[in-house]
């Protein structure tokens, strides 16, 4: 008698039905893009409206590229977010 009722329980786990494909939602995230990186470049520095002299212009020029470096800086961790985001 045991056999046969083990036997039922065995069988009713083994169902024939096909089954449910699973539900799956695909979501699209957008990346969040570092605050640094949306910052405006700072402006080129103006020119005096005279001959600069040789010290001014090497000033100005480094602060120019310093501020240059600094917005690439922040739009290369802009790229990197989003690049780094895509499957």
């Amino acid at each position: 008698m045991a056999i046969v009722l083990a036997s039922g329980a065995i069988a009713s786990g083994c169902s024939t039905a096909p089954a449910e494909p699973p539900t799956v939602k695909t979501e699209f995230l957008r990346p969040a893009v570092p605050a640094i990186a949306r910052q405006r470049c700072a402006e080129p520095v103006a020119l005096p409206d005279r001959d600069a002299t040789e010290s001014e212009a090497t000033a100005e020029w480094l602060r120019d590229r310093s501020a240059l470096r600094q917005c690439e800086s922040r739009r290369a961790a802009a790229v990197a977010a989003i690049d780094g985001a895509m499957p």
